[in-house]
């Protein structure tokens, strides 16, 4: 396919590492960049570079976090340990946070441990309570008061983001590690695996549980990111990553329910690791081969095209996260300047500024 050409610009404003050479985790909440080192969250403020505030766990064997999402005034953090640990910012100028709880709750665990009901099999002889994850909590996203977990254990739980509490469990959402989930604006749930899988839940409304609608299958190894970007007009695009070096690109016009596979774009010499959206038409990949590629969809036949490679990180690119210091969150032109961060395993944090 012939994409017709178009060049962004983009520099890199500065680059630092976080206070230990490791960095498992990279997210971002207005001017507040959250850079996770194992089990420790060190907070910067990029209007002033300047540290904020650094916050863990008690137990140290809470092991790496593995993904930050937000909702008002609460950090949730992905562990290792299969628990997920919500944070309060602390009302001020200090911007602290303190620990609120793990989830699942001491309270949501005691109320359901009694009945054989509330247990699934894990293992031959091993049981664990539907609400609990088996395994290492690897992705979340938080959509209108809800927010979605997936884990190394194959399952999707969704949990009431205000109240704390596991509202629903599909615990074979996969038939290999879950790595990452995205939720569009319609509820839409979209689940990436190692399988090889991308798969697509619904709840329609007056149902209780979320239902498969459908596998999208493109990718030839492991589903490592997810992007979605709604166009606006009724359109919704879907970027999918994989070891197999390749993104695929999926499109679903308005009035239709299912994602229609477009292209391939090629081009990473290594696993695509990580995607970020920014504006309507750019599209931002890291790939374990340390580069950051920029692509843009073209006015004349909506095909994408690689048309930048940012400057190269020293390990593979983990991480892409979009600063936002605007209120408004419906602000989505990419002919503004627009700051993105890209994390490197080895610690190093990049920011970028890309115009059109």
């Amino acid at each position: 396919m012939q994409h017709d050409q178009m060049t962004l610009n983009h520099q890199c404003i500065t680059s630092f590492k976080t206070l230990t050479p490791h960095l498992s985790c990279l997210a971002a909440n207005r001017n507040l960049l959250y850079a996770a080192a194992f089990n420790q969250v060190h907070v910067f403020d990029l209007s002033t570079r300047a540290h904020v505030d650094s916050f863990k766990a008690a137990n140290s064997s809470s092991g790496s976090i593995k993904s930050i999402a937000f909702s008002g005034s609460k950090v949730f953090t992905a562990h290792q340990d299969r628990k997920i640990r919500v944070w309060q910012v602390m009302a001020g100028p200090s911007r602290r946070h303190r620990l609120l709880s793990s989830l699942p709750t001491l309270k949501d665990r005691l109320t359901r441990f009694i009945l054989p009901k509330n247990y699934v099999q894990v293992r031959r002889h091993k049981k664990r309570l539907w609400i609990e994850h088996g395994d290492t909590v690897s992705s979340l996203a938080v959509k209108e008061g809800l927010m979605y977990s997936v884990s190394w254990d194959k399952s999707l739980k969704v949990w009431d983001a205000c109240e704390n509490k596991c509202l629903e469990s599909v615990n074979k959402a996969h038939d290999d590690a879950v790595n990452a989930v995205v939720v569009s604006d319609d509820g839409t749930v979209y689940t990436a695996s190692a399988d090889g899988a991308i798969r697509v839940w619904e709840k329609k409304e007056k149902e209780r549980r979320h239902r498969l609608m459908h596998v999208l299958e493109r990718h030839k190894s492991s589903v490592n990111a997810l992007a979605l970007n709604d166009t606006g007009d009724g359109g919704l695009f879907l970027f999918s990553g994989g070891s197999d070096c390749s993104i695929g690109v999926w499109r679903r016009d308005d009035g239709r329910d299912r994602m229609a596979f477009l292209e391939a774009l090629w081009g990473h010499g290594g696993a695509v690791l990580c995607l970020t959206v920014v504006g309507n038409n750019v599209l931002l990949s890291g790939s374990s081969d340390q580069t950051v590629r920029v692509w843009r969809r073209g006015e004349e036949d909506g095909g994408y095209c690689c048309v930048g490679t940012m400057g190269k990180h020293e390990r593979p690119v983990k991480w892409l996260v979009r600063v936002s210091t605007s209120t408004d969150a419906s602000d989505n032109n990419e002919n503004d300047a627009i700051t993105v961060c890209s994390g490197s395993l080895d610690g190093e944090i990049k920011l970028w500024e890309i115009s059109a």
